[in-house]
């Protein structure tokens, strides 16, 4: 006898995944054969559950394994020698999961379709986790297949330009060192159908044949109709038409044929995709031939000129001859005139009728005609021949005044048989011929108006006012304008004016303001006068009582306001009347002055557009100035420029209109003056020694007559004062000494071409250019000569 040995080793360690089975080994040796019993962690009961099952060998099996499975298990062995036990430890997996996306999708042709493998998996099996793609069972390789067309990556599956072979199902696995799931969907391809094959005809006759087909594949969408299309060689060769369809999966199609065709057949296949290429052609078929079905339509006369008549149809089409030799027989005559019909045989589809009487009413037939015969009886249509212009004019022409721009005008139409076609209506035509107010005549300018239709009356309005106007009325029809009746004179009434041209503020106070208004650009009639209105309009959204002041004078275009309230913003409005109303207004906004401030007003002046700028005069010292630069007409107020200035005060003004009058001021003007003229001197002294050029010499030879003959000039001092001479002072011919002008700039020496300095700089002075000259000799060692005051 031997005690139990257990064979597995103690301590091992299991894994599943949640909802696999576990299988916990215990293998024993033993003799006599031990119990074996199977307890959970801490338990001493044996596992006894349907879950679990024990097996001959020892081994624990553990089915659909759940998260609280998880745990230490105990295998114990006994007999009667003895017993043993070992342990084995058992962890629970998350399962892994699989979804693919989307689910059974359903692609068009040559479209893209892109599949994604979605996958949830236990964290401690993410090193043995793989993912793999097959293709109805077959694998797929890894790396992209058929140039890029397919691509392979890990989760994904992308086919771009999908064909009808990329049809299938697409299974992902994922696979664990525990576990392997899959998940599928299933790519369908749309596409058109297949064209239908083998076309048959049967039950032929004269006028119909049946005509029988194979559908072709559908392409996973379900054909909706099916199109008959037929190709005649005899009138229209290569062109298919379409003859009728069938509707749903229906394979054979009765159809009605016309006579003299030569018919072939294909047929076309139409589901929710598109539709499919046409089927081959069926066998030819030729019909006989027939008499005409029909006659033309569209039965129409045009004409040109008044004494013809062109009649026009629609042709039959190739398929409506019915048989050769197509010709129109084209029946007409005079309506409500006893006649036989005149009857012509064409074979295009027009025919022209000359010498016929203008716009007279004619009953015409076409009927269609073949070598087989005649098409049924055709239908009378009635059509007219050649219009003219209308012969006479609206009589009986009367104006009612309805106000000063509008009248209505009435006439008697003209005899029907004086129209000479359809009418069409009536052109009323107008023009001013003067002013009332001023008599002045205007050159005629015409305006019209059309009233469409036989009617006898007209409103004409957008007249002007206290006007003379001449007015006629024509007929017309398609071909033209008929006469023009006798014109009617009519006279407008007075009217409203219209607004005065503008509205200015002149002057402004604290309590009142003079506006200034310009005459009506129309004044509609005799001006009574013109009603002032103001209103205040502060910053607020309300708004004063609306004041009105009555100017009964026609001639007055000012108007002072008074009474009005100080720093008040106002509006103003000015409007022009005559006897039938007022007009609209002209309007303007003005300030008052502040209490205390002193109102200026508004002052205009003219400025030539091309100025660059403008002075303005007369203004107030220390007061403060708005300057706006507006156009001339005023006809809005917005400014090209506006500025704010305020003008010097007294005081600040009386620091330069004073100080030319000061003693100080006077005194040192003479000093620097004084200054000036001394050094002017010793600089001309100096300049001097350099030689010596006498005056007198010069005289000499060159004697000037007039010089001569005035003995008695006297040349005063050079001196900077009448009482102290100045040394080396200048002394006259005669000997005597008279005080002269001081001399304090070169100016006084002149600048022309008469005096100048000589080559080593002393000065030339020479005296043609005045009545007195004379030369002097000074008593230091160089000459000058100066001009002196008388």
């Amino acid at each position: 006898d031997i005690a139990p040995l257990i064979l597995t080793s103690d301590g091992e360690n299991y894994a599943t995944v949640e909802g696999y089975s576990a299988f916990l080994h215990c293998e024993i040796f033993a003799s006599p054969a031990a119990d074996i019993r199977w307890t959970k962690d801490d338990s001493i009961e044996p596992l006894s559950t349907l879950r679990y099952e024990l097996n001959k060998n020892g081994t624990l099996e553990i089915k659909e394994t759940k998260k609280e499975d998880s745990g230490s298990y105990a295998c114990w062995a006994a007999n009667s020698v003895g017993k043993r036990a070992i342990t084995a430890n058992l962890d629970i997996r998350d399962a892994t999961k699989l979804v693919v996306t989307p689910k059974n999708p359903r692609v068009l042709k040559s479209h893209s379709i892109l599949l994604k493998c979605q996958s949830e998996y236990d964290s401690h099996l993410k090193h043995s986790f793989k993912l793999s793609w097959r293709k109805n069972g077959d694998k797929l390789p890894v790396n992209s297949t058929e140039d890029g067309r397919i691509i392979l990556d890990r989760d994904t599956l992308f086919i771009s330009s999908v064909t009808l072979e990329d049809q299938g199902v697409y299974t992902c696995v994922a696979s664990t060192s525990l576990d392997s799931v899959t998940a599928e969907s299933e790519i369908i391809v749309l596409d058109v159908p297949d064209p239908p094959e083998d076309l048959r005809i049967s039950e032929n006759q004269n006028r119909s044949v049946r005509l029988s087909w194979k559908a072709g594949a559908s392409h996973n969408s379900p054909i909706n109709e099916s199109i008959i299309e037929f190709e005649e060689n005899r009138w229209e060769p290569g062109r298919w038409q379409e003859l009728t369809r069938a509707p749903g999966n229906d394979t054979t199609a009765l159809l009605s044929l016309a006579p003299y065709m030569n018919y072939q057949f294909r047929v076309v296949s139409v589901n929710a995709v598109g539709r499919s290429q046409p089927s081959k052609p069926s066998l030819r078929y030729a019909t006989p031939p027939a008499a005409p079905d029909k006659n033309p339509e569209n039965i129409r006369v045009e004409a040109s000129e008044p004494n013809e008549m062109v009649m026009k149809w629609e042709p039959l089409k190739p398929a409506e001859r019915n048989g050769p030799g197509l010709e129109y027989k084209v029946s007409w005559r005079q309506r409500g005139v006893e006649a036989d019909w005149n009857e012509e045989m064409v074979k295009k589809h027009s025919l022209t009728l000359r010498n016929t009487p203008t716009f007279v009413p004619y009953e015409i037939k076409v009927q269609a005609v073949n070598n087989l015969g005649s098409g049924p009886e055709p239908n009378v249509t009635i059509g007219y021949s050649g219009e003219d212009i209308p012969d006479a004019a609206p009589s009986g022409v009367s104006v009612d005044i309805v106000n000063s721009t509008l009248v209505k005008v009435f006439w008697f139409g003209i005899p029907r048989d004086r129209v000479r076609g359809h009418l069409r209506g009536y052109k009323v035509s107008w023009w001013k011929t003067r002013s009332i107010l001023d008599g002045k005549r205007h050159h005629p300018e015409k305006h019209f108006l059309t009233f469409v239709g036989d009617r006898n009356y007209g409103m004409i309005p957008g007249l002007e006012p206290f006007s003379e106007f001449r007015l006629t009325v024509l007929a017309y029809n398609a071909k033209g304008d008929g006469p023009e009746s006798s014109p009617v004179v009519f006279e407008t009434p007075e009217g409203v004016p219209e607004q005065p041209r503008f509205l200015r503020i002149l002057n402004f106070d604290k309590d009142s303001i003079t506006l200034s208004w310009g005459l009506p650009k129309k004044a509609n009639g005799h001006l009574t006068g013109y009603i002032l209105q103001y209103q205040i309009i502060n910053e607020t959204h309300e708004i004063g009582p609306l004041n009105d002041v009555s100017v009964t004078n026609r001639s007055t275009l000012s108007w002072k306001l008074s009474g009005l309230s100080s720093s008040t913003k106002y509006k103003f409005y000015v409007k022009a009347c005559t006897v039938k109303g007022c007009g609209k207004p002209v309007t303007e906004e003005g300030l008052t002055m502040a209490q205390g401030s002193k109102g200026i007003g508004k002052i205009s002046e003219a400025v030539n557009p091309t100025q660059k700028f403008h002075p303005i005069e007369a203004l107030e010292p220390g007061t403060e100035y708005t300057v706006r630069l507006v156009t001339k007409n005023w006809v809005d107020n917005n400014s090209i420029f506006e500025d704010v200035i305020e003008t010097r005060g007294r005081a600040y003004a009386g620091i330069y209109d004073g100080i030319s009058t000061q003693g100080w001021f006077i005194g040192l003007m003479c000093a620097i003056a004084l200054l000036t003229l001394l050094l002017l001197t010793i600089c001309f002294v100096r300049r001097n020694k350099g030689g010596k050029y006498s005056v007198k010499e010069k005289e000499d030879l060159h004697p000037d007559p007039e010089a001569q003959s005035i003995k008695d000039e006297i040349f005063g001092e050079y001196s900077d004062s009448d009482e102290k001479p100045l040394k080396g002072s200048l002394q006259s011919i005669n000997g005597d000494i008279k005080a002269t002008e001081s001399a304090d700039s070169l100016v006084d020496y002149g600048e022309g071409e008469h005096g100048m300095f000589n080559e080593d700089g002393s000065f030339i002075g020479a005296y043609s250019g005045s009545k007195e000259k004379g030369s002097v000799e000074s008593t230091g060692s160089s000459t000058a000569t100066f001009p002196l005051h008388a």
